[in-house]
């Protein structure tokens, strides 16, 4: 690796319908890039996908609150982690994405009885690791929440009984103690094991206890140069182990970065986190969902962060942000304007968490030319609804 003189980040190049896709953070630049005489890091399966591919555009699948991991000392909790499977095996085979966003409450932390959820978030990315999709996550609320004794546990034998799976060592104290899996050890696992496909980045330590704070740079790639399309921001909204919190910092470290890499506004920005921000609440439509608003369920109440501590009011004054995206609330899959700017919730992914509403996955298209981004939602039944174009 090379040493950049004046910049805070790294690039790592990723396949864009004859475009690369750069990553972006903290302090060294990978030299190698993808081309088609250099392409170890995606499979040949992909290339040729591309290749194919007379249209410009990249392609994103966003997963929201899949909870793997649920109950998992009973028989309805593993089956919960099946039809997660299912949904998304199904939207990844007929969308093939280019790349997968996993929008926090990958796993219910506060159902896994042992020290070792680094399995079930295994799990959670494998449908998207085995197709040779690389894949970004970020943290939700119940990724590292402390583990909470279920009541029936005491009721057969009065003796906490440990749970773990085959692949655990033997059942130690460490395991005994049924401490959580904290949110740096989960995301240090997904970066050593998938070194390959996981563009998963533990961001500034400055910005310490939120974890998932860094940026990917979507670029085109002329033969000669790459050219910036797009800039996609990742945040840790909280929860769990920390206050449900955008901070300061964070605040702060995205107008820097923002600012370094794009301080002209020349390139769109799109912003991803877990919990919304308060702003969903002004925006969010009451008894159903009319235009300029665009979905098809809205059937509870915004639950938004704790506190709103800058961010907002600096994505709503820079102009190349177009969009946001959340998960968190099951019930909601709406997109609604907000100043310039669009607020958008996922669509509930996975079968763990609460609710019965039918699962898919968020959509997003990014067009180069004409410039255009695009999203939709994309239901396990097949069907599509709720397209909208967000730039």
């Amino acid at each position: 690796m090379r040493k950049l003189a004046h910049s805070t980040f790294l690039v790592i190049h990723l396949l864009f319908h004859h475009t690369l896709v750069i990553i972006v953070i903290n302090g060294s630049q990978v030299s190698c890039d993808l081309t088609v005489s250099n392409i170890r890091q995606i499979p040949e399966i992909l290339l040729s996908q591309k290749k194919s591919s007379l249209a410009s555009t990249f392609k994103i699948a966003l997963f929201a609150d899949l909870h793997y991991g649920e109950n998992a000392w009973t028989d309805w909790g593993p089956q919960q982690d099946v039809n997660s499977d299912k949904v998304m095996s199904t939207i990844l085979d007929q969308e093939v994405p280019d790349f997968v966003i996993y929008l926090g409450d990958v796993i219910t932390g506060n159902n896994i009885p042992v020290a070792n959820a680094s399995f079930y978030w295994d799990q959670a990315i494998s449908p998207t690791r085995s197709r040779g999709i690389p894949w970004a996550t970020i943290f939700g609320n119940h990724d590292d929440a402390h583990f909470e004794w279920p009541m029936e546990w005491f009721s057969s034998t009065g003796i906490p009984q440990v749970q773990c799976l085959e692949h655990c060592s033997t059942v130690s104290e460490k395991a005994r103690s049924f401490r959580s899996t904290t949110r740096l050890e989960l995301i240090k696992n997904e970066m050593h094991k998938n070194k390959q496909y996981s563009f998963t980045k533990n961001g500034p330590i400055n910005l310490w206890p939120s974890v998932s704070n860094y940026v990917i740079q979507v670029s085109s790639f002329d033969g000669r140069n790459h050219h910036p399309i797009s800039y996609l921001y990742f945040l840790d909204s909280g929860g769990g182990s920390y206050p449900e919190v955008i901070s300061s910092a964070q605040a702060t470290w995205f107008e820097n970065q923002s600012y370094a890499i794009n301080s002209d506004s020349r390139v769109p920005e799109l912003i991803f986190w877990h919990i919304p921000s308060k702003a969903y609440k002004d925006v969010a439509p009451r008894f159903g969902i009319h235009r300029p608003c665009v979905g098809s369920i809205n059937k509870e109440s915004v639950a938004a962060q704790e506190a709103e501590m800058g961010i907002m009011n600096i994505l709503v004054n820079k102009p190349s942000v177009k969009a946001m995206f959340v998960g968190h609330n099951h019930g909601l899959d709406w997109c609604c304007p907000h100043e310039k700017l669009w607020l958008c919730f996922a669509r509930h992914t996975g079968y763990g968490g609460y609710g019965n509403w039918p699962r898919g996955a968020r959509m997003i298209e990014i067009t180069e030319k004409p410039f255009s981004i695009k999203s939709w939602i994309k239901m396990e039944d097949g069907k599509k609804h709720s397209e909208i174009i967000l730039s």
